[in-house]
């Protein structure tokens, strides 16, 4: 490894990686046995609470009440918790494949999530639900698993494995009974007398569907697209890109890159991550990043608290901008093992403050122009340059979004100028829904809800990264709550009136209603 940028630091002698591991052996015995317990915690909590919910009750009307798109981390918990409190005529769909939501086992390729191992979320407080609860009943607790002598127990493990992650979110839908239709694409939102339309493409076909609201859960991406930089040679419609250009959300043969130079543009997680994957797979790699020094201190970690949390959504316009612009700023350093993983090679170099001025694809490789003029070539490149928030690039919404608020009309154009990806952000209304910026389409915002990165400088991290997660999920599905039993709030009251369960009628002091049969009671 070479590395043009070394710190003085660099020299001191280096602390060991902890063991990091993908995944780790399965135990479905104990997992069914720790099933079984979970659904009876469940049971005790009344899980899942009757449907009280009355504009769809009707068995014969078609309408869902919610309709959840994206059965990722975040999407299967806003289900789970809809269920918890009782809305029951709802469906959660996901484009992809069962075990393919989200990017665990997809475009994801760290060996271990960032995130400490005891945080909570998916499991919405129910304590057999927890991963370490998961990953007690297979490995133990101590530093070596009783069942495995390669496999830390709880205690020996440094932070959890990405597919033991997926694994254990499929667990927890499995336990909880949340019911995904794998394969089902959202393709268009529409609006019809008071409700929304989805039309969906699924195995069956194309359906169009009538809902009440809509949670839009999907993912990363899902408020806006992958960053492409606007190199002067570049356009992924140029044939000569296939193969050579990638960004790291693309689906990669990092097999075929074999004894192959490859370049990495970036200096984030994601780029690190596919750094390594390349190094691993026999490549040679040379990483650039703008960046004279990679990020050192991450800030989010400092806005991870409860207080936080549960309190910024509170704050007025102001602070909210000043807090999440800082820490958009200072960027997220690469966790340090990733970084060490690649610098386990020989093979790989860093290059920082050097950045990138065009990217040209040729017929036997690509041309990397860099800041200083310089010409490069390598045999593919791949772009760690992350993903934008622009809801204009999302084709399911293009009917709305002329019309949906954003935070550059809540500060001044000086501010959105100098800020102009998180001006871009959709301005959200407390229950995590759209709204409108001129009044048209109002009623239709309402009922959409976003609950992914988008949300992000309305609610804080509460749709998208896990320490958020079970305040986020409990906080949007008790708005929907609210928003369904305002609506149907006549419903309710002539159900009131109608309501006739007599109390007493165990005892001698039963006295039936006027105008019922006063036969004895039996």
């Amino acid at each position: 490894m070479t590395n043009e940028s070394l710190s003085p630091s660099s020299s001191a002698e280096l602390p060991a990686v902890p063991l990091q591991t993908l995944s780790s052996p399965r135990n479905q015995p104990a997992l069914e046995a720790l099933a079984a317990e979970a659904r009876r915690d469940l049971e005790r909590l009344n899980y899942p609470a009757p449907n009280w919910v009355q504009g769809t009750a009707a068995a014969d009307d078609p309408t869902l009440d919610v309709l959840v798109v994206g059965a990722g981390m975040c999407g299967q918990t806003a289900g789970f918790a809809l269920l918890r409190e009782g809305v029951r005529k709802i469906r959660v769909i996901d484009a992809a494949a069962r075990g393919d939501e989200g990017p665990w086992a997809t475009y994801a390729r760290m060996l271990t999530l960032r995130s400490p191992k005891q945080l909570i979320g998916p499991d919405l407080g129910v304590p057999s639900l927890t991963f370490r609860a998961w990953y007690e009943a297979q490995h133990g607790t101590g530093d070596i698993s009783p069942f495995d002598a390669a496999t830390p127990g709880w205690a020996g493990l440094h932070k959890i494995g990405r597919v033991d992650w997926r694994d254990y979110l499929l667990w927890v839908r499995d336990t909880a009974g949340v019911q995904v239709e794998n394969g089902v694409r959202l393709l268009e939102v529409g609006d019809a007398d008071g409700v929304l339309t989805a039309r969906l493409q699924g195995p069956q076909g194309v359906e169009t569907v009538r809902t009440r609201k809509i949670i839009l859960a999907l993912g990363r991406d899902g408020s806006g697209a992958p960053r492409w930089p606007d190199f002067p040679s570049l356009s992924m419609q140029d044939p000569l890109a296939a193969g050579r250009v990638f960004h790291t959300m693309d689906a990669i043969d990092f097999d075929a890159l074999r004894g192959r130079h490859i370049a990495v543009l970036g200096a984030g997680a994601s780029a690190f991550d596919n750094a390594a994957c390349a190094l691993e797979a026999g490549a040679a790699v040379s990483q650039f990043a703008r960046r004279a020094v990679l990020p050192q201190i991450n800030k989010s970690k400092a806005a991870s608290f409860p207080g936080f949390l549960r309190g910024y959504s509170a704050l007025d316009d102001a602070r909210k901008w000043r807090f999440y612009t800082y820490i958009f700023d200072e960027q997220v350093p690469p966790p340090w093992e990733t970084v060490r993983r690649c610098d386990a090679h020989d093979s790989f170099t860093l290059r920082l403050g050097c950045g990138w001025k065009d990217v040209q694809p040729l017929a036997d490789g690509v041309a990397v122009t860099l800041a200083d003029g310089s010409v490069q070539r390598f045999d593919a490149v791949i772009l760690g340059t992350g993903f934008d928030v622009d809801l204009l690039d999302r084709p399911e919404l293009a009917r709305y979004t002329p019309h949906i608020d954003t935070w550059g009309r809540h500060v001044s154009p000086a501010m959105a100028a100098a800020q102009p990806e998180p001006a871009r952000f959709p301005y959200l209304a407390a229950n995590f829904a759209l709204q409108s910026a001129d009044g048209d389409k109002a009623e239709a915002l309402s009922r959409l809800h976003l609950f992914n990165w988008g949300a992000t400088m309305s609610h804080a991290a509460l749709g998208s990264d896990i320490p958020g997660l079970g305040i986020g999920a409990t906080r949007l599905a008790q708005a929907l709550v609210s928003d369904l039993f305002v609506q149907d709030a006549d419903l309710h009251w002539q159900k009131l009136l109608e309501h006739d369960e007599p109390e007493l009628i165990a005892t001698r002091w039963y006295q039936p209603a006027p105008g019922a049969s006063t036969d004895s009671p039996t």
